[in-house]
């Protein structure tokens, strides 16, 4: 097999393991410092992922330099009008919300919900699965700092969805191994990115620059928002270092990689 789908397979396959895990041992322990710190840390891992590594990795390439800051503005785009989307269909419905619904119905929303949960998920590791493979394609360092970026986000997200799929009725074992079945679309997201990519190599720059533009804004208008919330000089501090430990982490991993 070769070594770059070989790697593809691996990054994806542990990608999706360790945030659902992670997520679940989170979620059902219910240890909510632990989600904030992970937020923080996030934010350092994906801005510094993007903007160290996969965006110069890009621009380094033969792709036409307009054409890729185009690519940068319709993705930050074409995230916020994705994002508007799905809060505009999200339901906000709950038990004793005062809106007068029939008995029932609120369990009936939160199942709809459940399920909805688990389709976007679905299709959002299918996603991930071809940035990272498009990661790989470009320099095997960036493909492993990409699944950590890609771990990093989804941990904080995967946690909200295991709620949702809890107040649906799921129990904690169907959730986990339904979140994990979803994960494995990350697996032939990689797959189906290293057949096509592979053939069109001139894709892969302006494939990491919408990467980029959906960490950077997962970053900038999610998570550095619930980050602001919290403005007391004591909340802030650990909040600047777990940052900066985010960015170090990415530093490192470029270190020993290109060491090697």
């Amino acid at each position: 097999m070769d070594s770059a789908l070989l790697s593809i397979l691996l990054a994806t396959t542990i990608a999706g393991v360790i945030s659902i895990s992670a997520a679940a041992i989170f979620s059902f322990s219910l240890l909510s410092k632990v989600v904030e710190r992970m937020v923080s840390l996030s934010v350092g891992i994906l801005l510094s992922t993007s903007l160290l590594h996969a965006l110069p990795e890009a621009f380094e390439s033969d792709a036409d330099t307009h054409a890729l800051f185009a690519t940068l503005l319709g993705g930050l785009l074409a995230f916020f009008l994705l994002e508007k989307f799905a809060i505009l269909r999200h339901s906000h419905h709950y038990e004793g919300d005062g809106h007068g619904h029939e008995h029932g119905h609120d369990a009936h929303e939160a199942g709809k919900a459940g399920w909805m949960i688990l389709v976007g998920d679905g299709l959002h590791n299918f996603t991930d699965g071809i940035l990272i493979a498009a990661a790989f394609l470009a320099d095997p360092s960036l493909g492993i700092i990409t699944g950590v970026a890609i771990i990093a986000h989804e941990i904080p997200q995967e946690i909200g969805d295991f709620i949702v799929l809890l107040n649906a009725g799921f129990s904690r074992t169907r959730a986990y191994v339904y979140n994990l079945l979803c994960s494995l679309m990350a697996v032939i997201g990689g797959v189906f990115g290293y057949v096509m990519l592979e053939r069109a190599t001139d894709w892969i720059p302006y494939v990491l620059v919408f990467a980029s533009s959906g960490f950077i804004y997962i970053a900038v208008s999610d998570l550095m928002p619930q980050m602001q919330r919290r403005a007391t000089l004591r909340e802030t501090i650990p909040q600047i270092v777990l940052i900066a430990v985010g960015v170090g982490i990415v530093l490192f991993l470029t270190g020993q990689t290109h060491g090697h």
